[in-house]
């Protein structure tokens, strides 16, 4: 795995249609993303948290490495990657999709992969 030095903010890293944090404290976060059609989160993974998915609208297409595997979420589904698992989030369809992202419980970063 090609790994990049971590960040504790990877808003600068990516762009999004809309971001909102909606809860944070101390080994747990709230962010809400909306991306367009063209958008994505591109592939990282993270040290010490998980991430938990869920739709509120439009759908995503999750794909992740170790091991290869490919999920697909519409509105009201979820999904949890585990830490250290590198993943990409899609927009899954030709609208803007809004998803919440639950990362927790302990410390936050954002690794990007190459």
């Amino acid at each position: 795995m090609s790994e990049k030095t971590a960040v504790k903010d990877a808003s600068h890293l990516y762009e999004v249609e809309r971001r909102a944090r909606h809860a944070e404290r101390p080994g747990f976060r709230i962010n809400e993303l909306q991306i367009s059609p063209t958008q994505q989160v591109p592939w990282h993974f993270h040290n010490n948290v998980g991430d938990t998915f869920y739709v509120l609208a439009g759908s995503i297409r999750i794909f992740m490495r170790e091991p290869k595997e490919e999920v697909r979420l519409g509105v009201g589904e979820t999904y949890s990657v585990k830490a250290r698992r590198p993943h990409l989030v899609i927009n899954g369809g030709d609208v803007s999709a809004t998803f919440l992202i639950l990362q927790g419980v302990g410390d936050y970063d954002f690794v990007p992969l190459v």
